[in-house]
């Protein structure tokens, strides 16, 4: 069963813009602290940004500044505004939501920046 439900991936160049957004329902996952992941090809997972339900974004160094996380809580929706995008930002990113033990990942979408 398919929870997260993540878009917006694509190709951009240097420079640009994107905006990525998760879809979950809300009935489900509103209580969970939810956060973007991202995983360049041969890498790990990393935090790009989160946001604790009730709680203050958060963001990974090498985004800050340049990306914004943000939810709506009542239409079900992650999104993460991704400005003044590099090449080293080329990857697949995930949604997650988490609480307590129960951890759920989306299938990720592919973030590809041209130089």
């Amino acid at each position: 069963q398919v929870h997260l439900v993540e878009s917006g991936g694509a190709v951009v160049q240097a420079g640009g813009s994107l905006r990525l957004s998760c879809a979950y329902r809300p009935s489900v996952f509103d209580m969970y602290h939810m956060a973007w992941y991202r995983q360049a090809s041969g890498g790990q997972r990393d935090l790009v940004a989160r946001v604790p339900k009730g709680g203050e974004p958060e963001y990974g160094d090498s985004v800050k500044g340049r990306f914004t996380i943000s939810r709506d809580y009542a239409k079900g929706r992650l999104f993460l505004q991704m400005d003044t995008l590099t090449p080293e930002d080329s990857a697949v990113y995930y949604c997650n939501a988490q609480l307590g033990r129960n951890d759920f990942w989306g299938q990720g979408t592919q973030v590809t920046v041209s130089s």
